[in-house]
Formats: structure tokens, sequence, C-alpha cells
């Protein structure tokens, strides 16, 4: 048994996921837009270069996800990505936090050197951790 995890986007599916190839180190590995299925009496027109179905790796993980005309941001989970440097914390929440929503900025925690909890431009929530070292 393997868990994936499947989002939701409100027509911007193709934008998130080619930004998070290119700054989280992700591989697209699969890309249909709605025009691209085979019955496609039923797509309306505006609909056609709306994503179906994409799938991404990211950090051995795999994200799927499609636009869908009532999709709206996540609420009450989050995609963690944790990372080997307080440099790359600071890095990732710049970036991702950029046009997007804070919901607690980045700063030191008892658990963690660097933590923060945001909502990016695409509606996607992140947690952004660089764990303190056990001994």
């Amino acid at each position: 048994m393997k868990l994936d995890v499947y989002l939701n986007y409100a027509g911007n599916c193709e934008q998130a996921f080619r930004f998070y190839e290119q700054h989280l180190g992700g591989r697209i590995t699969m890309m249909m837009t709605h025009g691209q299925q085979p019955n496609q009496a039923n797509v309306p027109a505006n609909w056609t270069n709306a994503i179906l179905h994409a799938r991404i790796e990211i950090g051995g993980t795999v994200l799927m996800g499609a636009d869908i005309p009532t999709a709206e941001p996540m609420r009450s989970a989050y995609l963690t990505l944790t990372v080997d440097s307080a440099e790359e914390a600071e890095r990732l929440y710049s970036l991702l936090s950029d046009g997007g929503e804070i919901f607690m900025k980045i700063e030191e925690t008892f658990f963690a050197s660097r933590f923060a909890m945001l909502r990016d431009r695409f509606g996607t929530s992140w947690m952004i951790p660089h764990e303190r070292p056990t001994a």
C-alpha cells in the first residue's frame, strides 16, 4: 500500500506544478488537460486547457492534482517540507509565502530551529520545519 496526496485547484494546477517543479526540485511525470480526454463533447470550451490530472514527485513523495471549478484553498491540512538547514527553510518560506498567506511566520520554536506555516498563492498550505537534532 502507498499513500499519495491529491489536491484540487481552481484553475491554476499547471502553474502550481510548474512552480513546484522549478523551485522545489520536483519532477512532473504526467500532465493531461481536459481537452486531451477521449470524450471532449462534455468539456466546456473555457475548460479545455484546465488540468484533468497531473502528477509530480517532490522529495520522494507523489503529489497529484487537477483543476476543479468548485475547488477552494486547502484548510486544516498541510504539506510538510522538512529541510536539512535553517537556510533552506528560510529560502522556502520566502518563495512559498510570496503572494500567499502567512499563518505562522518563520521563527525558532521549542521543537525546530526554523518553523513556518503558510498558504501559497496557488492555495496549497505548507509547513516548513528544520527540526532540532535529537541527542
